[in-house]
């Protein structure tokens, strides 16, 4: 004869509340350690750039700072060394009232030192800066 007592089987289900207030937890403090200011720089696309893709001679209202693939940097086909950059920009800007560069360089380049460029550019006073 079968008792009428039963054992209760044990529960094969998982508790999710320990991992629902974990996830909670986590997402608080991803929520406070996220920078409130977003720092970016602003991006025009112009629709008619400048052709000055493959001329020895740039016209003399441009500033061109070309890069090659072994990061020789040339101001307007004029040598430049990288300390130097800095300098010679700013003594070009300071004498024009249009302060627009314009940063041409093969698409191989790394743009990691494109921006090292741009920083250096905005450094030295630069107001617009294109890309060719």
């Amino acid at each position: 004869m079968k008792s009428r007592y039963q054992r209760p089987r044990p529960n094969a289900t998982i508790n999710i509340t320990p991992y629902i207030d974990i996830l909670l937890v986590l997402l608080i403090i991803f929520m406070v350690i996220q920078p409130t200011k977003q720092y970016q720089m602003p991006a025009r696309a112009l629709e008619k750039a400048p052709k000055v893709a493959e001329r020895a001679a740039v016209p003399p209202n441009l500033i061109v700072v070309a890069i090659d693939e072994e990061f020789q940097i040339s101001i307007n086909s004029q040598p430049v060394a990288f300390p130097d950059l800095g300098r010679r920009l700013f003594d070009i800007l300071n004498a024009r009232a249009d302060r627009t560069i314009y940063i041409k360089g093969p698409a191989e380049l790394p743009f990691g030192d494109v921006v090292r460029i741009i920083d250096i550019a905005k450094g030295a006073g630069a107001g617009n800066i294109g890309l060719l």
